[in-house]
């Protein structure tokens, strides 16, 4: 029955049918076919999506939303420029040091990538930066955006695992700052080789003016963080204080959005919930699937036949992480690999919440993989390039990125104080 479920979720994939339709259709027709009464699927998929915990999907994915739509990217980007726009290439930097900040806001990737993207690239055509790669390192640096805290992924796992969401928002701040400086150390290197130019000069008093400007939004991730590790309120009620401020801040500090501009991102955003909480919920059916026909289990001994020695089996680990990542969005990734990967690490003595940090660090690299690669279809959609010339110019940070994996896999410390 496994081998019917997996030949026809590819032959759904190849036919080009919705992830959240594929992953269902497949599950309903094989466990129609071993005779298992259809009402345990809608049972498992409301199951799926009865938690607490993801009421903050949707207002996390609103709130980023908000910020990206107004002043907030923009005044953000204008304050990384005045810290590191003078240094050579510092646009590059400050391309990665904005997707950073952002990420802090919004939760989301493709929310990070549009942000810092519209915000940054006129000024880098002006400067004369190379266009395909100045776009590639603005769709790498939204990868932070579901690395840094929050995070809707992390969120995501936390519920499949059944681990602390405030937990793994706690480990992702270490790995969050190793992408952003990898991608610097590689955007300097680049920037040397093409000789651009320096761009701000070093001003105390410009850094003042635009933090200043910039202090609204880059309190959210202080209010957000702070209300969290300091137990003042849950997660999911932080996503909620996330909404109502950003609002406060778009309609009457920055009045840069009105309520007809609200209405349109209250819309776009239901619209991309609806879609996560599908594939959420059929996922769950999938998983639930699985470990009923005790795939996780046969899977675990089966690598762990391969080899006795853990860093290898985590080098394979790794390896299907990615290899998901490139063919599956992140969301379905998360939801089909938690169940089948997670008791095969904690055999090895791998922490939960160490795991959560690995899978979803590797899946957010997918995020600039095609063909599923969100990342840089926004990247693509913002500055009017092919998808062809930004994949091309994409591989010197997809190296960065999955260096910095590695070292999150094998050097615990950078899953920050998770107990790792």
């Amino acid at each position: 029955m496994t081998a019917l479920l997996l030949l026809l979720f590819l032959l759904f994939m190849l036919l080009g049918v919705p992830i959240a339709l594929a992953i269902g259709a497949s599950t309903l027709v094989a466990l129609n076919a071993q005779g298992v009464p259809l009402m345990v699927v809608t049972q498992q998929m409301f199951q799926g999506i009865n938690s607490f915990a993801l009421v903050a999907v949707p207002m996390f994915i609103l709130a980023g939303d908000l910020m990206a739509q107004g002043k907030v990217s923009e005044k953000l980007v204008d304050f990384a420029d005045s810290l590191f726009g003078f240094l050579k290439g510092g646009l590059s930097i400050v391309s990665v040091g904005a997707g950073m900040f952002f990420a802090a806001i919004s939760g989301s990737g493709a929310a990070t990538t549009a942000a810092v993207g519209s915000s940054l690239v006129p000024e880098l055509r002006k400067k004369g930066y190379e266009p395909a790669s100045a776009a590639s390192l603005i769709a790498a640096s939204g990868t932070i955006g579901v690395v840094i805290p929050p995070s809707v992924p992390m969120i995501i796992y936390a519920v499949i695992a059944q681990q602390s969401v405030s937990a793994l928002f706690l480990s992702g701040i270490l790995p969050g700052i190793a992408m952003g400086l990898g991608l610097s150390a590689i955007a300097i290197v680049q920037a040397y080789r093409r000789n651009y130019p320096r761009g701000t000069a070093l001003s105390a008093a410009t850094i003042w003016r635009t933090f200043k400007s910039a202090s609204w939004g880059l309190m959210t991730p202080v209010i957000i963080l702070g209300g969290i590790f300091s137990g003042v309120f849950t997660p999911s009620e932080a996503a909620v204080i996330a909404v109502n401020y950003a609002l406060l801040v778009s309609l009457f500090v920055y009045r840069d959005l009105g309520l007809k501009d609200v209405y349109r991102i209250l819309i776009r955003s239901a619209i991309t919930t609806s879609v996560i909480m599908l594939v959420i919920a059929t996922s769950a059916v999938l998983s639930w699937t699985l470990s009923s026909w005790q795939v996780p289990g046969a899977i675990a001994q089966a690598v762990l036949s391969l080899s006795t020695n853990p860093l290898v089996i985590m080098l394979l680990v790794v390896a299907v992480i990615l290899l998901t990542g490139v063919f599956i969005e992140t969301a379905s990734a998360l939801i089909i690999l938690t169940p089948v990967l997670l008791p095969l690490v904690t055999q090895l003595g791998i922490d939960p919440i160490h795991f959560g940090l690995i899978i979803v660090v590797g899946l957010a690299i997918g995020m600039i993989t095609p063909p599923v690669a969100i990342n840089l279809y926004v990247a693509s959609s913002v500055t009017q390039l092919p998808l062809e010339r930004i994949t091309r110019a994409i591989l010197p940070y997809l190296l960065g990125l999955i260096a910095v994996l590695l070292l999150v896999v094998y050097v615990p410390i950078l899953a920050g104080w998770s107990g790792s």
